[in-house]
């Protein structure tokens, strides 16, 4: 069994990545916190560097390289915003990127990657394995590879979003934090078991990819076929190693929201907060706004993991609400 990070390892993240990744705005909402009844806080990773929170967790992977993995360079698979912080994190640092993607993967998440320097090499989602391409690569070139999620730095360096929150604005009762596979509830877990020990936890992933949910009931990892959702930042097919015994021990719960929720959802913080996020950055909320007779007289905090969406996807997706 891998040692599991801890929260001291997302403490000296926040050390390693500050000056390099944004230390995101909270906002509120009095209309939400009257329709819930709470006192809601936003942590806005969608105003993050590259547009999601995933260049924490990159930046603090990829900047404890040794000179010899920086010279090689790394190789990372991704949907999307994994690629971009990568790719990003690895201009920064003066390191050569190959990101592995899916070639449905939104338009404008794979111009960015490419945009950062990253090489782009394309698969099918459905009929290929990219851990098993990102591996290939990696053996073949030498490379150094940085999976999305299942990896100590990655998710230690995710768990500084959730560190942030709570020096902002203290304890919580309720935190929803969207699930894929696992990198950022597990490290917000860290962050949340240290600060705000009796806070309820909740990882929120999409209804119909609901391996997460499926693992934390049944005590063991549960595998799927990629499912198909609009939330394509969180059509993972399985939890990792080390984020699954950390989301067991530390997650009060494992919910689901359905692509209808993530869509008025979208809609509720493109009108109300005037603000961009995408399907997946909304399952916090879609969640929250399901439990609202739990959550009465409460304060709760809600993480927005990104606003990477296409312009013309955003907007057929809000104008097919009935």
């Amino acid at each position: 069994m891998d040692t599991l990070p801890t929260f001291t390892d997302v403490v000296v993240a926040a050390s390693r990545i500050k000056g390099q990744a944004h230390r995101t705005p909270v906002m509120t909402s009095r209309t939400l916190d009257e329709e819930l009844g709470a006192r809601v806080f936003f942590k806005c990773e969608n105003l993050q560097r590259m547009g999601a929170f995933k260049f924490r967790g990159a930046f603090n992977a990829l900047s404890r390289f040794s000179p010899e993995q920086r010279k090689a360079g790394v190789v990372a698979f991704s949907s999307g915003n994994h690629a971009q912080a990568v790719a990003l994190s690895a201009r920064i640092l003066g390191i050569p990127a190959t990101i592995v993607m899916p070639h449905d993967a939104p338009a404008a998440k794979v111009a960015a990657t490419k945009g950062y320097g990253g090489n782009v090499v394309l698969y099918d989602r459905y009929t290929e394995d990219r851990e098993r391409i990102g591996r290939d690569l990696a053996d073949r070139h030498g490379l150094t590879l940085v999976p999305p999620y299942d990896h100590p730095d990655v998710l230690s360096g995710q768990g500084t979003a959730a560190l942030e929150l709570f020096e902002e604005v203290g304890p919580l009762d309720a935190f929803f934090v969207p699930l894929g596979g696992g990198g950022l509830l597990s490290g917000c877990a860290l962050a949340t078991r240290a600060l705000a020990p009796d806070c309820r936890l909740y990882g929120v992933e999409p209804h119909a990819g609901n391996d997460g949910q499926r693992s934390f009931r049944s005590g063991s990892i549960v595998h799927i076929d990629t499912p198909q959702t609009i939330a394509d930042g969180a059509q993972t097919q399985h939890l990792g190693h080390l984020t699954f015994p950390i989301i067991q021990r530390d997650v009060t719960d494992v919910l689901t929201a359905t692509d209808d929720e993530l869509v008025e959802c979208m809609a509720f913080m493109a009108t109300r907060m005037k603000l961009v996020v995408e399907p997946t950055g909304c399952l916090g909320l879609a969640a929250a706004r399901q439990m609202k007779a739990a959550l009465k007289g409460q304060r709760v905090g809600v993480l927005l993991s990104g606003g990477n969406v296409d312009m013309a996807r955003f907007a057929s997706l809000l104008g097919s609400r009935p």
